[in-house]
C-alpha cells in the first residue's frame, strides 16, 4: 500500500518519520513486516468521494436481509464483545479457529462507514462533506494486514482514510477532538491485553465510544454483507484502492498530555520542566505505551532510567501488558525499588487502561486505584459521585463516603460504567469519576474517555503538587485508610455446547440465580444494590426514565449465615469476551468465600439444572 503522508488538516511529508507516530523505531523485524504489508493497497486519489454504483449493497439486503445473513452472518455477529469487536486473527489457539479474517474486518469497516453516513442524516439527494476517519492500531502481527483491508472498507463506504499507524486507543479518540486534526471518527484496531493471536477493533466518534447496541448494529450490517460475499454475490470493489494518508496524531498527543502537566503543576521555578529530579518507572509491556516515557516524561525533565519493554513487540514476550497482571506489577516494583523511583506506571496494550506502584513499592491497581483517583478528585470537586462496577469492595464504598463522595455501583462493562457516569450528569447527579477495577477510568473533565495515560497524568500533577507543598511521602499515602477485603476469589464455569448458543446459554443461567433469589430457594441471599443512583435489582437494572440497554446479563447478591452476620457478596455474570460465566467472590471474614461458594454450589448449581450445561468443575474443586 503506497500511503500517501497527511499533515492533520492536509498533507505532510514523511520521509524519515518515525513510523506508526512517532513512538519510537519498532524492532527490525516489526518494520519489515509493515513495510510488506505496505504494498497491499496502491493509493490514488481517482478514488476520494463515494463509491460508483454498483449494485451490490441492494443485491446483498435483498438476497440475504431476511435471514440477516443465516449462519454465515452469525460468524460476524459472534465477534462482537460489548462495544468492541474482537476474535482470533493469527492461528495458534488450541481449539480457537482463525474467525476475524480480512473478509470479516472489510464488512465491519465498510458497515462502520455505512453507519456514520446514515448517522449524519443528510437530506435526500444532497452529499454533505467525505466523512474522514482515522485508524490506529497496536503493535499485533496481524495488525498491517488487517488494516489494509479495514482502510479498504473505510473507503468503499466513501470515508477519506487517514492512518496514524502504531497509537494508543485515547489518542484515537483524542484525533476526533485535537484542533488540527478533528477527524468525524475512528476506529482503534487492539485486543487489549488478549493473547498476540487476538485482535479486534474499538469504535468512536466525536461524542465518545460506540454503545453495544450501536456496534450490534453494525455487525447485523456487516452479517449480511458477509454472507452475500461468501456466496458470490456482491462485493464490487471500487475500481480503484484507496486513498490513505498518514499523520503523526501521537506527537500531537503526547504535546497535549505534557501541556496539561505543565499548566496544571504550574511550577513556581521551572514551569516547562516540572518533572525535574522526578524518576518514574515506565513498563509498556512491548505494548503502546512506550511514548509516554520518551515523549512525555523525559520531555518534561523526569528520570525514566529503568524503565521496562518499551519497545513496541507485537509477539508480547515479557508478559501481557496488562495492569491486573501480576509479573507486569512485581516486576515494575522491582524496577521502582531498584532505582528510588517516585513511582512505576503499567499500560496496557492500548492504553486505555494502566495501573501504578507508589514509591514503597505497594501496587495500585484495581480498588486502590479508584480509591486514588477518587481521592483527588473529590478534593476538586467536594460531593461527587463515583461509578465502578459492581466487583469494587464494601471498603471502597466506605472510603469514598467518608471523604464526602458518593459511590454507584453498576455493570460491569468499561462502556456500562462510563455511560452510567454520562447519564447521571445528565440527570443532574455531578459525577466526576467512572472506573471499572480493571483498570478503566474516565473523568468527566476528559471527554468521559477511558485514559490510561490521562489517569497517570493525574497522579503524577498530585505527586509534584504533594512535593511542592512540603508533604512527606508519596501518592500511596492518599489511600492509607482504605480497608480491603479479607478474600477475594474469581472463579469460572464454561458453557459447553455450541458456540453460537453460548450467549443465550449465559443468560439463562444468570437469570436462573436472579429467579431463585426472588422465588426464596436461596436463603440468606439479598439482590445488591448501591441505593443512591436509581439502580437495583443486583446493581443491574436503571429503574430511571432513562434506562441503559443491557448487553450482558450479571447480579451481584450479599449472603448472610444463620446468625444474619454478612460474610460477604457474589457477583455472577456472562462474559462477553468467552463462553463462561465469571464467579466473583468477596468476603470480609477468612474462610467467607469458600461458605458462600459451598452455598451456591449446593443449592443452586446443583439444583437449578444449570449443571446441565455449564461446567462446574472449578467451583466444585474450589468448594473440596
Amino acid at each position: 500500500m503506497a500511503t500517501i503522508a497527511a499533515p492533520p488538516a492536509a498533507l505532510q511529508p514523511c520521509e524519515h518519520a518515525r513510523p506508526a507516530g512517532a513512538l519510537r523505531p519498532p524492532p527490525r523485524a516489526w518494520i519489515g513486516r509493515r513495510r510488506r504489508c505496505c504494498q497491499v493497497i496502491r493509493a490514488t486519489a481517482s478514488s476520494r468521494g463515494r463509491p460508483a454504483a454498483t449494485g451490490s449493497g441492494q443485491l446483498e439486503s435483498t438476497t440475504v436481509g431476511a435471514s440477516a445473513g443465516g449462519e454465515e452472518g452469525d460468524v460476524i455477529r459472534r465477534l462482537q464483545n460489548g462495544p468492541d469487536v474482537r476474535g482470533v486473527a493469527l492461528e495458534g489457539e488450541k481449539g480457537r479457529a482463525v474467525d476475524l479474517t480480512p473478509l470479516a474486518v472489510e464488512v465491519i469497516g465498510e458497515s462502520f462507514g455505512e453507519w456514520l453516513r446514515d448517522q449524519r442524516r443528510e437530506p435526500e439527494g444532497e452529499e454533505g462533506e467525505q466523512l474522514r476517519v482515522s485508524v490506529g492500531r497496536d503493535p499485533r502481527l496481524s495488525g498491517s494486514r488487517l488494516s489494509a483491508v479495514l482502510f479498504a472498507g473505510l473507503a468503499k463506504a466513501g470515508c477519506a482514510v487517514f492512518d496514524m499507524g502504531l497509537a494508543t486507543t485515547p489518542a484515537c479518540f483524542m484525533s476526533t477532538i485535537l484542533p488540527r486534526f478533528s477527524y468525524d471518527a475512528s476506529i482503534m484496531m487492539t485486543a487489549s491485553h488478549l493473547p498476540y493471536t487476538r485482535n479486534g477493533l474499538k469504535f468512536f466518534t466525536k461524542r465518545g465510544g460506540l454503545s453495544s447496541v450501536e456496534v450490534e448494529g453494525i455487525c447485523d450490517r456487516a452479517a449480511r454483507k458477509y454472507a452475500a460475499r461468501k456466496m458470490g454475490l456482491g462485493g464490487g470493489g471500487l475500481g480503484m484502492p484507496p486513498v490513505v494518508m498518514r499523520v503523526d496524531l501521537m506527537s500531537a498527543y503526547a504535546q497535549h498530555l505534557r501541556d496539561i502537566i505543565k499548566e496544571r503543576v504550574a511550577h513556581p521555578t521551572h514551569y516547562d520542566t516540572p518533572l525535574e529530579g522526578f524518576k518514574v518507572i515506565v513498563n509498556a509491556g512491548n505494548g503502546c505505551g512506550g511514548f509516554f516515557a520518551w515523549d512525555v516524561l523525559e520531555k518534561l525533565g523526569a528520570d525514566t532510567t529503568g524503565s521496562l519493554h518499551l519497545e513496541p513487540d507485537g509477539m508480547f514476550p515479557n508478559h501481557m501488558p496488562n495492569p491486573e497482571d501480576a509479573t507486569a506489577m512485581s516486576l515494575t516494583r522491582g524496577a521502582v525499588l531498584a532505582n528510588g523511583a517516585d513511582l512505576g506506571v503499567v499500560f496496557d496494550t492500548d492504553v486505555d487502561r494502566s495501573g501504578v506502584v507508589d514509591d514503597s513499592g505497594a501496587a495500585i491497581n484495581g480498588d486502590r486505584l479508584i480509591a486514588l483517583i477518587s481521592a483527588i478528585v473529590l478534593a476538586e470537586h467536594p460531593g461527587t459521585t463515583v461509578v465502578t462496577d459492581a466487583r469494587a469492595g464494601d471498603g471502597l464504598t466506605r472510603f469514598i463516603e467518608a471523604r464526602g463522595g458518593r459511590h454507584c455501583l453498576y455493570r460491569v462493562g468499561y462502556r456500562n460504567v462510563i455511560d452510567k457516569g454520562a447519564q447521571l450528569n445528565a440527570d443532574g447527579v455531578e459525577t466526576h469519576v467512572m472506573m471499572e477495577t480493571t483498570g478503566h477510568g474516565a473523568l468527566r473533565e476528559n471527554h468521559f474517555l477511558d485514559d490510561g495515560a490521562y489517569m497517570v497524568v493525574k497522579i503524577i500533577i498530585e505527586m509534584v503538587r504533594m512535593r511542592l507543598a512540603g508533604l512527606e511521602g508519596g501518592v500511596g499515602g492518599l489511600i492509607r485508610d482504605l480497608e480491603e477485603p479479607a478474600e477475594s476469589v474469581l472463579l469460572r464455569m464454561d458453557i459447553v455446547g455450541e458456540p453460537k448458543s453460548a450467549k443465550q446459554r449465559g443468560v439463562e443461567a444468570v437469570e436462573a440465580f436472579k429467579k431463585y433469589i426472588e422465588d426464596g430457594k436461596l436463603s440468606g441471599w439479598v439482590l445488591d444494590d448501591c441505593g443512591d443512583c436509581s439502580v437495583d435489582q443486583g446493581c443491574l437494572v436503571d429503574n430511571n426514565d432513562h434506562p441503559i440497554d443491557v448487553d450482558a446479563y450479571m447480579y451481584r447478591a450479599k449472603f448472610y449465615d444463620e446468625s444474619q452476620r454478612p460474610l460477604g457478596w457474589v457477583h455472577i455474570r456472562q462474559s462477553v469476551h468467552n463462553p463462561n460465566i465469571a464467579l466473583n467472590l468477596q468476603s470480609c471474614v477468612p474462610g467467607g468465600c469458600r461458605s458462600m461458594a459451598v452455598d451456591l454450589f449446593e443449592r443452586f448449581l446443583l439444583t437449578s439444572g444449570v449443571n446441565e450445561f455449564v461446567d462446574i468443575s472449578e467451583v466444585q474443586k474450589f468448594v473440596k
